[in-house]
């Protein structure tokens, strides 16, 4: 640990945080990392089912499903992200270094935002393939595909620089305790010693704007999505749209409705028991969720399962 000063003041800035976590006797604590654990594990083996599926299943490659494998990625990079250190500390060392806060907060952010951006732009794909089925194959080409997951990347990684940045170039002094089981931007301004304002105004402003201008795309792409089911007059046609874009509306109510709570409300940064539930939702929760909502609601995806075992046991 090194010293800060400014005039008068002279205080110790920390290289390490403690990671409170969750309070507890030993009982709880042990009951918290099976949760954790189990949770993980669903997360882990959900998500790689999902990319070798799609991956294998010649059927499957489309752009919509080019999309689900990046969103399994995704969830299992970001979940990956927490949950090791999580489960660590529930039974030994609470520590984590400066460098590891860096960049726990760093990827979280970067694989969180770029989820947003994906979920928005698999809403846009499911409009033009509804909404514009004849013109689909050209509008939604791989070279097309690969580009609009490339900038959800670059979205990510833009508001990942930007978080991270302005959090920690603000002196950490007095108590290193994070209250919480990881590395966040609100958690954290709690233990600066400089003024949070213009970084709390950056937080709820940033995560505001990529919500809404998400949320935005997705409601206008659903617009059309719902006129053109309206005209269809096959009811078995609307049944395959509305199963299809079941699973992936149920997926962004859960994403989007967390992370609001979180981060796209004033005073959010203050109110840190209710992030950390909110916190074990949508990082633990919701990535072990999402291969179960498409596996389930999604007969292609059910079907793969089923060739690709019938496959195995061939072997």
């Amino acid at each position: 640990m090194t010293t800060w000063r400014q005039g008068n003041l002279s205080a110790v800035l920390w290289q390490e945080f403690v990671l409170v976590g969750f309070p507890g006797e030993a009982a709880t604590q042990a009951l918290l990392f099976t949760v954790f654990l189990t949770l993980y594990m669903v997360t882990v083996m959900g998500n790689l089912t999902m990319i070798i599926v799609v991956t294998l299943d010649a059927r499957l490659h489309s752009p919509m499903y080019f999309f689900l494998k990046n969103l399994s990625f995704l969830d299992l990079c970001y979940s990956s992200v927490i949950a090791p250190k999580a489960l660590a500390s529930f039974f030994s060392s609470k520590v984590i270094t400066f460098a590891g806060c860096t960049t726990q907060l760093c990827f979280f952010s970067l694989s969180a935002t770029t989820e947003a951006f994906l979920l928005a732009v698999m809403a846009y794909d499911r409009f033009v393939a509804i909404c514009s089925p004849l013109r689909y194959p050209v509008t939604m080409s791989s070279t097309m595909c690969a580009r609009l997951v490339l900038g959800c990347y670059c979205g990510g990684c833009l508001n990942s620089i930007v978080q991270t940045s302005l959090t920690f170039q603000l002196p950490f002094c007095g108590s290193n305790r994070i209250d919480h089981f990881f590395c966040d931007v609100p958690p954290l301004l709690q233990l600066a010693c400089a003024d949070t304002a213009l970084n709390e105004l950056f937080l709820f402003g940033i995560c505001g704007f990529i919500i809404v201008s998400t949320v935005l795309v997705i409601l206008v792409s659903y617009g059309y999505i719902t006129v053109t089911i309206l005209r269809m007059r096959s009811g078995l046609g609307r049944a395959k749209i509305f199963s299809t874009c079941g699973s992936h509306m149920t997926a962004v109510s859960l994403f989007y409705g967390t992370v609001f709570v979180m981060y796209a409300q004033p005073g959010a940064v203050e109110s840190m028991e209710q992030g950390k539930v909110v916190s074990i939702f949508y990082t633990q929760v919701i990535p072990m969720l999402n291969p179960l909502i498409y596996s389930l609601r999604n007969k292609d995806v059910k079907d793969a399962l089923r060739r690709l075992g019938q496959r195995w046991a061939a072997l």
